[in-house]
């Protein structure tokens, strides 16, 4: 089942069959039915597909990334790691990434996002995965130099428009077959296997409800893979994963809007 949350007469959530979204009448963390109201799915604004409870963050969870910028504790973890972002950096498909006036560029990483749908607590890896909901496409847009000099991430990771999420929810998916794609231009710059993480999917919400209620609406971004040179005003930046979607964002600089 595909789950896109929108605009159109008010904000609704709905099922998403072929072209068309059938409209519920709650959500689907609650009790719900399906409404006589569909739309055509290109009549309707797509907003961010769910607005998260608590938004987790996975840090240096795939090999060649963590080499890259994990060097401060030289390369791959040995455990789980896990930050938080800002709802407030969240932005739509189809909306602009803005490169702010004073940075020195950004750059893309593109991530599986879980949607929890069900409460956990002291949640073993092998019952993990029945608190998903399921899965969504993030970008977790990131300035290097701020991450590099700030002693926090407060706004190399979560100044405004940093954090496409989009475009549904996708429940019926296979893990280990799934492959991320980001292409800048239409010109594909990064391709790898989505569930070759250095920690999966159900190690990390098992690690999280050891110590952390998850709760229905919370997400959790599960790092990248590789690295990217730094977005221009102009680029148009596409991050699909199979049997999910494509995300696709406009990247404008601060300084060109008027």
């Amino acid at each position: 089942m595909r789950w896109a949350r929108y605009e159109k007469d008010g904000i609704h959530y709905g099922i998403v069959e072929g072209d068309r979204v059938v409209e519920i009448d709650t959500s689907p963390f609650d009790t719900w039915s399906r409404t006589s109201r569909t739309h055509a799915l290109d009549a309707v604004r797509l907003l961010i597909p769910v607005v998260p409870t608590t938004f987790y963050c996975v840090g240096f969870n795939y090999a060649a990334h963590a080499a890259a910028f994990n060097k401060s504790v030289q390369g791959i973890p040995t455990q789980p790691d896990v930050g938080y972002r800002a709802n407030s950096a969240l932005i739509a498909p189809g909306e602009a990434i803005v490169i702010p006036a004073d940075s020195a560029g950004v750059q893309y990483e593109g991530e599986l996002a879980v949607v929890i749908g069900k409460t956990g607590k002291h949640v073993s890896e092998a019952e993990a995965l029945s608190l998903v909901l399921g899965y969504t496409i993030g970008n977790d847009v990131s300035e290097r130099v701020w991450q590099a000099s700030d002693a926090t991430l407060w706004r190399a990771k979560n100044a405004d428009t940093f954090k496409p999420m989009g475009p549904w929810i996708e429940t019926e998916v296979d893990l280990p077959s799934l492959v991320t794609r980001v292409r800048v231009n239409g010109e594909q710059t990064t391709e790898f296997r989505t569930n070759e993480m250095v920690f999966g999917v159900a190690t990390y919400i098992s690690t999280i409800s050891r110590y952390i209620t998850l709760r229905p609406g919370d997400v959790i971004w599960m790092g990248t893979e590789g690295s990217s040179v730094n977005l221009q005003h102009g680029d148009v930046v596409e991050i699909e994963i199979d049997q999910i979607g494509t995300l696709r964002n406009p990247v404008v600089a601060e300084r060109m809007i008027s």
